[in-house]
């Protein structure tokens, strides 16, 4: 969709977090190739799937695309010869849906454009690039004091987001870093009303807040300009890596990521904390808390990206939390994202799955009872803490801040009103997702129970017992049958010894009559 276009009334935008599945249905023999037919499909209803049809070299050239990363991805190799026999290619087949199954349920690759092109070119065939520099072209017309100094090219995960390295030509040294991203499917403000929020966001002075320097909303997208960290975020910092290079060469598989010492992770879990409670008591919503989002300046842990929540884009975090349906409000997917964020500082690699209930090579015992209050099973089913009550504990409790802890975000009170509005709103798309999800997932268990080999075995000697017992209830009628009608004949009176009938005649008027 271009920058210029307004969104149809009533289109549901897309959300690109939404996770897509994709198996591989049969194989057609053409000419000289053969052809592949996958059914792909977004979240769990069936309703929301098509088929793509992709030859080999399809898959080779999408693989190609990934070798960024600097893992060998489990693509089935090459052949000239015999590659058209029936045995090779349902062996092929099987190769490749082990493929797609390894890039589609791994959170990086999934969400790359290579991936999402592949699998729904019906969605993703635009050049969002080339949106992007027409947008900033136009910006730069209307205010010819900025100049691009290079694209920063997928320097980030999301697809619709693209940055760029600018300098004021007024302070030509410093350079600043700009964002142009499209609106997505939680934005519930109304063009008049995101104005209001995104020009409040542009006035905010926080310690804890990456300032936002300008913003411009269109109908569809939105550009922003706000500091360039040369030290990159706190994943950059993590992981040890340069934070100008390709995400996935950054954060697929970084071989030198390590966690941080205690006084660290106390000392920016703090600062987080402190970040997240001034949102919340100015009635802002965030969401979007992960180490990408955190940027480290002269110690000071500073959040950034605080406009995706009204600007309307999904977490990354979002195909882990509508799985727990006690995360249902702003605040705990907040708490939930900096359970996340702890961890990753901790260990030095984000989770791969939640809940978590067994911590190795336990590091730090302070750490580890803040994550398992977050984090567990009986956390994810009992609720998460709040903001405040995770700067008590002990972990956070003694921190010296440097940074009074007072400041507070000034909004005026009908901006609170919109922003409250909305975050229900959000909350009721959660809960509906969660509860459709929730469903889903007992109609699969009952139906996985109901189709096992153990389920079956257990019908079928239920059906031998109930054929037994209908067999033994059958014999025990015939016998009672058999014994009524013998008793019955027993004790029926004598009957007289036949004689014979007399002769009978007919009278006149047709009756008979015995002689």
């Amino acid at each position: 969709m271009s920058l210029s276009e307004k969104p149809a009334p009533g289109r549901l935008l897309l959300d690109d977090t939404s996770p897509l599945t994709a198996v591989i249905e049969a194989s057609q023999n053409l000419q000289s190739h053969t052809e592949y037919i996958i059914r792909v499909q977004r979240g769990v209803s069936v309703e929301n799937s098509w088929q793509v049809i992709r030859r080999y070299s399809d898959f080779d050239v999408l693989n190609s695309s990934l070798l960024v990363c600097g893992v060998s991805l489990p693509l089935p190799p090459k052949k000239l010869i015999g590659n058209m026999d029936r045995e090779f290619i349902a062996e092929r087949q099987r190769g490749l849906q082990l493929y797609l199954d390894s890039i589609t349920q791994h959170p990086l690759l999934c969400s790359s454009l290579s991936v999402k092109k592949f699998l729904d070119p019906n969605n993703y065939s635009a050049n969002y690039t080339e949106i992007a520099l027409q947008q900033v072209s136009m910006f730069f017309r209307s205010d010819p004091k900025w100049e691009v100094v290079e694209p920063l090219r997928d320097m980030g995960w999301r697809i619709r987001k693209k940055y760029f390295m600018i300098k004021n030509k007024e302070q030509p040294k410093d350079r600043h870093l700009l964002t142009w991203v499209d609106l997505g499917p939680d934005r519930f403000l109304s063009d008049r009303d995101l104005q209001s929020v995104m020009k409040l966001l542009t006035s905010l002075s926080s310690p804890y807040l990456c300032p936002l320097f300008f913003s411009s909303v269109s109908e569809s997208s939105a550009l922003l300009i706000r500091p360039l960290s040369e030290k990159g975020s706190l994943r950059d910092h993590i992981c040890k890596v340069k934070p100008r290079d390709i995400y996935l060469k950054k954060y697929y598989n970084p071989k030198k990521s390590q966690g941080l010492d205690l006084p660290l992770i106390k000392l920016y879990g703090r600062q987080i904390l402190e970040a997240l409670k001034q949102l919340h008591d100015g009635g802002l919503y965030f969401g979007h808390l992960n180490t990408c989002n955190v940027i480290i300046d002269d110690g000071v842990c500073r959040l950034t990206d605080v406009e995706n929540g009204p600007l309307g884009v999904p977490s990354v975090l979002r195909p882990f939390f509508t799985q727990l349906r006690k995360i249902n409000t702003t605040e705990s997917i907040d708490v939930f994202c900096f359970g996340h964020l702890l961890y990753e500082m901790t260990y030095g690699l984000p989770p791969d799955s939640v809940p978590i209930d067994q911590y190795t090579d336990i590091p730090y015992t302070t750490v580890v009872s803040v994550l398992q209050s977050i984090l567990s099973t009986e956390a994810c089913k009992s609720g998460m803490p709040t903001v405040s009550q995770l700067i008590q504990t002990p972990l956070f409790s003694d921190v010296q801040l440097q940074h009074s802890d007072k400041h507070q975000i000034k909004v005026p009170s009908r901006i609170k009103e919109v922003l409250k509005t909305a975050k229900e709103s959000l909350e009721r798309r959660l809960l509906e997702e969660q509860r459709v999800l929730h469903q889903h997932r007992r109609l699969t268990r009952a139906q996985s129970h109901h189709g096992s080999e153990e389920e079956r075995k257990r019908r079928k000697i239920l059906a031998r017992k109930k054929s037994r017992q209908y067999a033994y209830e059958n014999e025990e009628d015939i016998s009672v049958r058999n014994n009524n009608n013998s008793g019955s004949g027993a004790s029926s009176p004598p009957t007289c010894p036949s004689s014979p009938t007399p002769p009978s005649t007919t009278d006149a008027a047709g009756f008979i009559v015995q002689q």
